[in-house]
């Protein structure tokens, strides 16, 4: 279908071809562009399918990519891949509207799915997220430390500034961490991050 296009957008030649031959074996139809700057280039006036494109790049970084895309009116789904040290900025780039994150190292099928999810849900938006009211109840079952904790994450602190900033030790924050992604369902940081930020969009 012409709506699946992927355009991947990375400044590593390597990661863009293992990008490209992995979603073209998933049955998509993949674009591969070298920067920002090259893809924004191209002029869309319309953009099917999605975006996959990191958030380090030189020039036009992941964050500016997105704010260019905004003011230029091309609505189209965008997944952000990130470093394991980079939630502030996976959490920045959510905010300007990404999709979604996913943190690398990743498993072939987790990128996969990402796509396809953000390609379901590209005209939905995040308000109106099935899922939002679930969402919005658990948080409610959180205590008052647990969501100072998730607070905390969303805002991309690692644990030992989060254990500073409240007076405990980082263990105890590990273990408000674990509870908080158990009482949420959530599979992973980026995951926890994502419903939180849905629970904070206004209906």
């Amino acid at each position: 279908m012409a709506n699946d296009v992927v355009h991947v957008v990375d400044d590593d030649v390597d990661v863009r071809k293992s990008l490209g031959f992995l979603l073209a074996t998933a049955d998509f139809a993949v674009r591969l562009y070298e920067s920002a700057t090259a893809f924004l280039a191209t002029e869309p006036k319309l953009v099917e399918g999605c975006i996959v494109t990191d958030v380090r790049m030189p020039g036009i970084d992941g964050i500016e990519f997105l704010r260019q895309l905004k003011s230029r009116g091309l609505e189209v789904p965008v997944i952000v891949i990130t470093g394991h040290a980079d939630v502030a900025l996976a959490v920045q780039a959510m905010k300007e509207g990404a999709a979604d994150f996913i943190e690398k190292p990743f498993d072939d099928q987790v990128l996969i799915d990402g796509i396809r999810n953000a390609l379901y849900h590209r005209s939905q938006p995040v308000a109106a997220h099935p899922q939002s009211s679930e969402i919005r109840k658990n948080l409610g079952t959180l205590s008052e430390r647990e969501r100072q904790v998730l607070d905390g994450l969303v805002s991309g602190l690692p644990n030992k500034t989060i254990a500073y900033d409240l007076g405990i030790s980082p263990r105890t924050v590990e273990i408000h961490r674990a509870n908080v992604m158990s009482k949420m369902g959530a599979g992973s940081l980026s995951h926890l991050v994502r419903m939180a930020l849905i629970a904070d969009s206004k209906s």
